[in-house]
C-alpha cells in the first residue's frame, strides 16, 4: 500500500517557520474547550466585547511588544536583559507625574506622562546601545547592568511604595476600550504592523539580518553596523516602555519592584518559540506575534485547568521545552529517521522468516 505524495503546497506550509508555532497555538487554544466549553464565546456588552480570546489578546499585548523589541535585538545577534526594569521604570515615571499634577485628568497631564517615559526609554536605549555598539561591552553584560541599576532607580522613583492614580484618559491606555476593542490590542496590532513594514518593505530588515548574521562582512560593505545595533536597542526601550504605560495604566498603579519582573525571560521564550535563531540573523516578527500569544494562552490555559500556582512554572517549562523539540528540524530528523530504521529493519526480518518456513517446508 503505497500513501500518496505530499503536494508542494503542503510541503511549503509546514516547512514554513509560522507553521509550528501556530500548531502549538491551536492546539493549546482547543485544549481550553474541555475545561471552559464557552471558551471561544465572544460578547458585547455596552459597546464593549469581552472573552477569553480577547482577554488573551488583551493581557498579552505588553509581552507582545516587549518581544518585538527583543526580536530585531535578537537579530543584529545581541541581547536584551533590562526590558523589564524598563517597564518599571516607564511605569513608574508616568504614574509620579500624573499622581502630583494639578489635574490628573486632564489630557496635557497624561501626554506629558507618556512624553517623560518614553523620552526616559530613549536615554536608556541609547546608553544600552553605546555600550554594545561603541564600547563593545558584550550584550548580556551591558544589559544586565541596566536590568540590576533600572530596577532599583524604578524603587527610588516610587520610594519603595506602590503609587495609585486615578486618571480615566491614562487607564484607557492598558485598561480602557476604543472601537469595541481593548485598546491595549488596537495600540499593539499598529506597532507590529509598523514594524513590518518597516523592516519587510524597505531594507532596514535585511540590513539588520546581515548585521546579525556577519557583522564583519556586513561593515566591509559598507553597512554602518554601530548605528544600527544602537539603534535597536532604542527601539527595544521604546516597546518596553509602551509595554510599562499598559501594565500601569491597566491597574492604575505603579510598582516598581514588580512590575515587568522577569518579562525579559517571556520576551526571549517568545523570539525562540517564534522560530528565530538566538545566533542572529534572520527573524520572524509573525512568529514572535504567536509566541507571545502561546505563553499567554499557556498562562490561560494553566489557570483554567487549575494548576497549582507553585508548579506554574514547571509546567510552563516542560510545555516550552517540548515545543522547542517539535520545532526543531534536527530534533524531527533523528525521529524519522529512527522510525525509518525501525520499519527498514522489519522490511528484511520477513523475508528471512519466509525463507525459512520455506526451507522447513
Amino acid at each position: 500500500m503505497t500513501t500518496a505524495p505530499t503536494t508542494p503546497w503542503a510541503r511549503a506550509v509546514t516547512r514554513s517557520r509560522l507553521f509550528w508555532p501556530a500548531v502549538v497555538l491551536a492546539v493549546l487554544l482547543l485544549a481550553n474547550l474541555a475545561f471552559t466549553p464557552d471558551f471561544f464565546a465572544v460578547h458585547l456588552k455596552d459597546g464593549h466585547l469581552y472573552g477569553s480570546t480577547v482577554d488573551i489578546l488583551h493581557f498579552g499585548a505588553p509581552l507582545i511588544l516587549v518581544s518585538l523589541g527583543m526580536t530585531l535585538v535578537i537579530a543584529t545577534g545581541g541581547i536584551d536583559l533590562s526590558v523589564g526594569s524598563t517597564v518599571a521604570i516607564a511605569g513608574a515615571l508616568a504614574c509620579q507625574h500624573i499622581s502630583e499634577a494639578a489635574d490628573p485628568a486632564s489630557l496635557g497631564t497624561v501626554f506629558g506622562a507618556v512624553g517623560i517615559a518614553l523620552g526616559t526609554a530613549v536615554l536608556l536605549g541609547v546608553a544600552n546601545g553605546v555600550l554594545v555598539a561603541r564600547v563593545g561591552v558584550q550584550p548580556i553584560i551591558a544589559t544586565l547592568i541596566l536590568m540590576v541599576a533600572g530596577r532599583g532607580l524604578a524603587q527610588l522613583i516610587t520610594d519603595g511604595q506602590i503609587i495609585t492614580i486615578t486618571s480615566e484618559p491614562y487607564q484607557l491606555i492598558g485598561g480602557g476600550y476604543w472601537l469595541t476593542m481593548p485598546f491595549a490590542i488596537l495600540l499593539s496590532a499598529v506597532v507590529v504592523l509598523a514594524t513590518v513594514l518597516l523592516t519587510r518593505s524597505t531594507a532596514l530588515g535585511l540590513l539588520l539580518e546581515s548585521v546579525g548574521g556577519n557583522p564583519v562582512a556586513s561593515r566591509l560593505v559598507g553597512i554602518r553596523a554601530m548605528r544600527l545595533v544602537a539603534l535597536v536597542y532604542v527601539f527595544s526601550a521604546l516597546c518596553a516602555a509602551l509595554a510599562g504605560l499598559m501594565v500601569s495604566s491597566n491597574v492604575s498603579a505603579a510598582d516598581g519592584n514588580n512590575a515587568g519582573l522577569w518579562i525579559e525571560l517571556d520576551a526571549i521564550l517568545a523570539v525562540v518559540l517564534g522560530g528565530t535563531s538566538l545566533n542572529g540573523g534572520r527573524f520572524s516578527i509573525g512568529g514572535t506575534v504567536l509566541g507571545a500569544l502561546i505563553i499567554q494562552t499557556l498562562s490561560t490555559t494553566v489557570y483554567t485547568v487549575g494548576i497549582p500556582p507553585e508548579t506554574t512554572l514547571v509546567f510552563k517549562a516542560f510545555v516550552v521545552i517540548a515545543v522547542c523539540l517539535i520545532q526543531s528540524p534536527n530534533f524531527r530528523a533523528k525521529v524519522a529517521r529512527r522510525g525509518g530504521v525501525g520499519r527498514r529493519s522489519g522490511a528484511r526480518t520477513n523475508p528471512v522468516t519466509t525463507t525459512n518456513r520455506e526451507v522447513g517446508a
